[in-house]
């Protein structure tokens, strides 16, 4: 095998591969969707999609709004390292839209109505999200219950909890809580300099960095530490880490302790930038902790390849806003991240056609090795 084709079947670049093969592909079916809408606005749409804040002429303007993406982008990178941690131990955390939930409200009630520090909110969301996480891991190991139905039951348990116990700190004649800078500017997030780099944007805080600094971390966790690979033998299989001298159990747990954690500090990431507020009459779980689903695959489960990610859906989210609304509507981009998205399920059929065409030289070879071994015999 030749160090070409030896490079192109290195995992990391197959999954690097098949993301952008996904990208592609659905770009593409996005311009063919906008084409059927409005042939002639087509190419200037689907430009408009991917500039983004590159659709503003002057240079700090850019800036503040690639700083705006990159608010957005911290929150759904953290909801994605919570899929994806627990899906490398064999769990699928879809109640990770729940524990956004709660550590959103956590973080809000902190900060509106006991009038907290940012620290202190911010450790709030961490343990309320790693508590609501522990609940779906307590039902799996002790009962058995599926952690995907349990989840999603508590995602919707969760939200109206959050609507009511945040209801006293909503604005008069509005559905929204009060905002943390005029409440409580202790609450916000710091920016450490930070927001001087993005034109003087307020909400650009130390969430950016510390979200990508805990992918780096899952990583070196997952793939380095005797902890991680505990954690993923456990998901790939019970029984036999069990028989191996691994508390299953125990495991299971933590592992959704953690991912509701990530998820929890996600929302205060979000909230404690003052970016949002919450709204108590809502009905609906948030997309963020769902959308996470999509970064954790395009990223091909990897918490590295999740920032690339959580950068890319987030910069297409943003960018069609900048869409012709008299034309298209504002759901295009959202259509676009879903058709990404089923994409990424051929991520694996992908694969295997890279893995298929074995080198004509390396058959020849094996078969010569082969012939030598039986006339040695």
């Amino acid at each position: 095998m030749n160090g070409k084709d030896s490079f192109f079947r290195r995992p990391g670049v197959q999954t690097f591969l098949s993301s952008i093969i996904c990208v592609v592909f659905g770009l593409l079916l996005g311009y063919i969707i906008l084409l059927l809408i409005n042939a002639k606005g087509a190419s200037a749409g689907i430009v408009t999609l991917l500039k983004n804040y590159m659709n503003y002429p002057t240079r700090p303007a850019q800036m503040k709004y690639l700083g705006n993406t990159l608010v957005k982008m911290a929150p759904l990178l953290m909801c994605a390292l919570s899929i994806c941690f627990c899906y490398k131990a064999g769990l699928f955390n879809i109640g990770a839209a729940g524990q956004y939930v709660v550590g959103a409200g956590a973080c809000l009630y902190g900060a509106l109505s006991l009038k907290l520090p940012w620290i202190a909110c911010l450790l709030f969301s961490i343990v309320i999200g790693a508590l609501w996480g522990m609940i779906v891991g307590a039902l799996k190991a002790y009962l058995n219950v599926n952690e995907v139905i349990s989840g999603i039951m508590l995602n919707w348990i969760g939200l109206y909890l959050v609507n009511m116990s945040l209801a006293p700190v909503k604005e008069l004649a509005s559905p929204y809580t009060q905002k943390v800078a005029a409440v409580n500017k202790a609450a916000l997030l710091p920016s450490m300099g930070l927001s001087s780099l993005f034109s003087k944007n307020q909400y650009v805080t130390i969430a950016i960095p510390l979200s990508i600094l805990t992918a780096i971390v899952l990583w070196v966790v997952l793939n380095k530490t005797a902890f991680g690979y505990e954690l993923k033998a456990t998901g790939y299989n019970k029984e036999a880490s069990r028989y191996a001298g691994m508390r299953e159990k125990r495991n299971i747990i933590i592992t959704l302790m953690i991912g509701g954690a990530l998820a929890g500090t996600g929302a205060a990431f979000l909230y404690l930038t003052g970016f949002e507020e919450w709204s108590v009459t809502q009905s609906s779980v948030p997309g963020m902790g769902f959308n996470g689903i999509a970064a954790t695959f395009l990223g091909g489960l990897s918490p590295i390849g999740t920032i690339f990610a959580s950068y890319f859906i987030q910069h297409i989210t943003s960018g069609g806003a900048y869409l012709d609304k008299a034309i298209y509507p504002s759901q295009i981009s959202d259509l676009i991240i879903a058709l990404i998205i089923y994409l990424c399920g051929f991520v694996l059929f992908f694969k295997t056609v890279m893995n298929s065409r074995r080198p004509a030289k390396v058959i020849n070879n094996a078969n010569d090795t082969e012939k030598k071994g039986g006339k040695a015999q």
